[in-house]
């Protein structure tokens, strides 16, 4: 048992040393500040100092590994819902979260300023009832600047979405999207199918 602890402890000690090299000292001890309103997390890293970001959590849970949040990001986490996040992950200036059922973000995506990310209406629309659908962003998803992203998307793993683009529907793997609504504009090298 204690062989488990010592390598455990030397373990989190050589991430936060490499932590170190990346990031001050301040960017780590805002990460543990913030962090605390997570219900599980890795090293998290706070960039660019103020406004800290907001962590509104009614009873939800959010859970990350290693990743990195810039000024002004907004997470607001309804009841009984998950937001995941993975290990590389950055999310840049003023983005918002939004989860009442369940948002997740894949390792190495890179989220760029001004993006939405919502799995919910937040209301009901007239005549009809207002149904929550999960998001899910696979690994080293590239979001631009100013993209939406509407519940019940699933973008699949190395997709582009092009700035300032409403992703309403699925996203294919190693596509670039772009648009309102979001299209496919080509298919990156190495993806299997052809050119539409």
């Amino acid at each position: 048992m204690r062989n488990d602890s010592e390598s455990v402890r030397r373990t989190w000690v050589q991430r936060v040393r490499g932590r170190l090299k990346k990031h001050s000292i301040l960017e780590l001890i805002l990460g543990m500040w913030v962090g605390r309103r997570f219900y599980r997390h890795g090293i998290t890293v706070i960039s660019d100092g103020l406004p800290l970001p907001v962590i509104i959590n009614r009873g939800g849970r959010i859970v990350t590994e290693n990743c990195q949040f810039y000024c002004g990001v907004r997470m607001e986490v309804g009841k009984n819902a998950l937001v995941e996040i993975g290990n590389g992950t950055y999310l840049n200036r003023n983005t918002l979260i939004i989860s009442n059922l369940h948002v997740k973000i894949g390792r190495d995506c890179r989220i760029a300023w001004d993006v939405v990310i919502m799995d919910s209406d937040q209301h009901p629309v007239p005549g009809k009832t207002s149904e929550d659908k999960p998001v899910i962003i696979e690994s080293n998803v590239w979001i631009g600047c100013r993209c939406i992203v509407l519940k019940g998307v699933h973008i699949g793993e190395s997709a582009i979405i092009a700035a300032g683009s409403v992703v309403t529907k699925d996203v294919p793997p190693r596509v670039v999207v772009g648009g309102v609504p979001a299209k496919v504009l080509y298919r990156l090298p190495g993806n299997r199918r052809n050119n539409d």
